[in-house]
């Protein structure tokens, strides 16, 4: 008996280790799969065979690895200044409580900025160069850290701030010893899904002009045809976005992220003064107008293309013409809403009940996970168009793409939540021998919540990301597609008022679901709400 008890010691991982072969015959066996179907679908125009994407990527080995060098320079240079405001900007909202809601309308504000419209922008800007990229790159993933990494400067034992306290000492000493451990964990899966988000920013900002890099591959692919080119380009941006998410979870499990301890807060007390949140909000839509304006200002950029608020308003309300514009603007933005508000909801239901399932059957994770990182590692410019082709361009095709850009942010965040579920909860249901189910619904969802709703609100500027690309390149109508017109023509009013107005219906989204996140919060997770 101890001889067997030894062979099942190391449980799966040591007999996958031990048989290796199993796991070569099924990727073989999805290769060959993938080429069937490939090959039945040859007239539609939607797969490319792995055979001839293997052949294209050995027949163009040298072009595709000087545009692979020229994107993945400009995405790791996004990445860490992208990830390191995402970081600073978390910490001065701890530190600054009062200012929460005008940093993070602000923050919002920026990160809501269709990538469709700021690129061509941007490119005015910075002239050649790898600024658009990088810029790009950064505003794709500051706001996917910054979002986890203050649920986990929050994600502490109320005890351990008295104790703090008790000592006479302050906000950076609690910040130092209590908050920042804390927040790791969820450092690590803002990372995670960083990753990606800045391989996508750098290939857009090469949309609008650059010389090289894989973004300028896939115009021309998608321009061609070229389907083998096209399935290439993703394949290695897939490839490495799963590189940097394995990279990054090693590096958290190196670190022996353990769960907290019981998270015990105060109620939330009621603000008495309920004029409160609507003059915070006041304020912080007064501070981005004036960054707005004075920015332009300061840099004295010509009013041809860098249209300040009056000229938004005066185009959009009073000035010639003002009423046949307001409605073009208006019918193309229902058209995009339309479509962005089921896409979100369906992402965020299939990233959190995949996590959830995954809970309660870990080993399937084994099969879902890689899928999941590679669906979403594929950039949607790439993605967006396949979809679309294959579902066709009503609603169906433009609603999943939006689910796919959702749907893995979601899966990730709620499963790093569900790890964080404090070991003496856990150690309580086991004790009463509650079933897997019971436990996932009275200890783990609880402690998923946070995460969840922190998803949900990052999700809020990814589904007009992935909304506005596909109208962009694929079903050439709503307000993604009146961008990249407008921006062609050099309607420069029109393209301000639509970024203008996107991020103004984002910043009204993101006040309804952070809403429904304190009113659930305030039961289930109170720390997340004390300041």
């Amino acid at each position: 008996m101890s001889a067997g008890r030894g062979t099942l010691r190391g449980g799966p991982a040591a007999l996958r280790a031990q048989h290796p072969l199993p796991r070569g015959l099924g990727l073989l066996l999805v290769l060959l799969i993938w080429e069937g179907v490939a090959r039945a679908t040859a007239g539609s125009f939607i797969i490319a065979a792995p055979s001839q994407i293997a052949g294209y990527m050995v027949s163009h080995s040298g072009l595709l690895w000087r545009a692979f060098g020229a994107t993945l320079a400009s995405a790791v240079q996004g990445f860490v200044w992208g990830n390191l405001a995402g970081v600073l900007l978390a910490l001065l909202v701890v530190l600054l409580p009062r200012g929460e809601r005008l940093l993070s309308t602000l923050a919002l504000l920026v990160f809501c900025l269709p990538l469709v419209a700021t690129g061509p922008i941007l490119r005015v800007l910075y002239g050649p160069g790898t600024g658009p990229q990088v810029t790009l790159a950064a505003l794709a993933v500051y706001y996917t850290t910054f979002l986890p990494v203050l649920v986990g400067l929050r994600a502490a034992p109320q005890g351990w701030f008295d104790l703090v306290r008790s000592y006479g000492r302050g906000r950076m000493t609690a910040l130092r010893e209590v908050r920042l451990p804390a927040a790791l964990p969820y450092l690590v899966a803002g990372l995670q899904i960083a990753a990606p988000a800045a391989f996508l920013g750098a290939m857009v900002g090469e949309f609008t002009g650059a010389e090289r890099g894989l973004g300028v591959l896939t115009v021309r692919a998608l321009r061609a045809l070229d389907l083998p080119a096209t399935w290439a380009i993703a394949v290695i941006a897939a490839g490495v976005s799963m590189l940097a998410f394995a990279a990054v979870g090693a590096l958290g499990r190196r670190l022996d992220l353990a769960p907290p301890e019981v998270l015990m807060a105060p109620p939330v007390a009621r603000s008495r003064r309920p004029w409160e949140a609507p003059a915070q909000a006041l304020l912080a839509l007064a501070a981005a107008l004036l960054i707005w304006k004075g920015s332009m200002e300061v840099f004295g950029l010509p009013r041809f293309f860098a249209k300040r608020p009056e000229d938004v308003w005066l185009y959009l309300v009073t000035g010639p013409g003002a009423e046949a514009q307001r409605a073009r603007l208006f019918a193309a933005l229902g058209e995009t809403l339309a479509l962005a508000g089921p896409g979100y909801l369906a992402g965020l239901g299939l990233g959190a009940g995949l996590a959830l399932l995954l809970a309660l059957a870990p080993r399937l994770g084994g099969a879902v996970i890689p899928l999941s990182i590679a669906l979403r590692s594929i950039p949607i410019i790439a993605t967006a168009p396949l979809i679309v082709w294959a579902l066709g361009r009503g609603a169906a095709g433009t609603i999943t793409v939006v689910a796919v850009m959702i749907f893995f942010p979601t899966l990730i965040a709620c499963q790093h939540g569900l790890a964080r579920t404090p070991r003496a909860v856990l150690d309580l249901f086991e004790v009463y021998a509650s079933s897997p189910l019971r436990r996932l619904l009275g200890a783990q969802l609880p402690a998923m919540l946070p995460a969840f709703f922190a998803s949900a609100r990052m999700a809020i500027p990814a589904a007009i990301l992935a909304v506005t690309t596909a109208e962009w390149l694929a079903t050439g109508r709503g307000v993604g597609a009146l961008m990249a017109t407008v921006a062609s023509t050099s309607d420069y009013g029109m393209l301000w008022s639509a970024i203008a107005l996107v991020g103004l219906a984002a910043v009204l989204a993101h006040a309804l679901v952070a809403a429904l996140e304190r009113a659930v919060l305030a039961r289930t997770s109170a720390e997340q709400l004390a300041r």
